[in-house]
């Protein structure tokens, strides 16, 4: 016997006892449930395995399979049907056997009191579909979670690899200072604004700047014939050296380039090259002296 629930709560209904069944039926419907009969356990099992029951309501006295028996078979093979007892038989030992066996979520006792029963049943659903909800936002939260595991595990790998790079890079430029350092010319790196951002060795030597130039304007520690040479703003992708005299003892070919076609670096380079005439005089002084 079936009655279509607009809700789509479904509630099966065992008893060995036809009249009950009716009169069950006749009370319940009119709460708008999907409601669904059996017999006997065996043939509530039967139904249980064609349609998805919400709440189950058994008679505990029955013969073949006793309520109890029923319920226990229910709570393993569909855990999220939500149990309960209606029987003439209250004694305890019944009672306790109905809970032990079938975790039943309410016993309810004949003859019913209808607005209890129905109130009883209405709860059931609710606390079937809380529970359902509750099993729901689990595994939307379970999938959620492994999602941002993966997305981590990606963010993780993306780091080493930015890492490895990094130390990659770190170790270029530790090379690239070293070899900077050790060229027998001077190089400058000079900024837009006139500030000197890379001066090797060679160059604080040259400009007799022995504490160092990085940091410092150019117009402070730059001779006039050089600032002019980079303050023309040229772009020279081929660099020509131009020959200037510095002070009394050093002629250099200096060349001078921008920068910024493959770097944010915004700026000039500025190499000076001592000339090989000088360099030859200066030492032939020394040795005289």
């Amino acid at each position: 016997m079936n009655s279509e629930s607009p809700m789509g709560r479904t509630l099966l209904l065992v008893d060995d006892e036809e009249n009950i069944l009716r009169a069950l039926v006749r009370l319940l419907r009119r709460d708008g449930y999907k409601i669904l009969t059996a017999d006997s356990g065996k043939a509530g099992l039967d139904i249980l395995r064609e349609h998805d029951v919400g709440v189950l309501l058994s008679d505990q006295r029955m013969p073949g399979m006793s309520g109890s028996e029923f319920l226990a078979e229910v709570r393993k093979l569909y855990p999220e049907t939500v149990r309960m007892v209606l029987s003439g038989y209250t004694d305890l030992s019944s009672v306790t056997n109905a809970i032990n066996h079938g975790s039943i979520y309410r016993f309810l006792s004949k003859p019913w009191e209808d607005d209890l029963l129905r109130e009883n049943i209405k709860d059931a659903f609710q606390h079937q579909e809380l529970a359902s909800e509750n099993v729901r936002l689990a595994a939307e939260l379970k999938h959620a979670n492994e999602l941002l595991e993966g997305k981590n595990r990606e963010l993780l790998r993306d780091v080493e690899e930015q890492m490895e790079t990094l130390q990659i890079n770190l170790r270029a430029l530790d090379v690239t200072q070293e070899i900077l350092e050790k060229l027998p010319v001077a190089v400058m790196g000079i900024g837009d604004d006139g500030t000197i951002a890379v001066a090797n060795v060679k160059a604080n030597q040259l400009l007799s700047r022995p504490s160092g130039m990085v940091g410092q304007s150019v117009s402070d520690v730059m001779p006039a014939e050089l600032i002019k040479l980079f303050a023309r703003d040229e772009r020279v992708d081929h660099p020509v050296p131009t020959h200037l005299q510095l002070g009394e003892m050093s002629s250099v070919s200096a060349y001078c380039c921008r920068i910024g076609e493959a770097s944010d670096g915004r700026g000039s380079i500025l190499v000076l090259i001592e000339n090989p005439k000088a360099q030859l005089h200066s030492v032939g002084g020394s040795i005289g002296r």
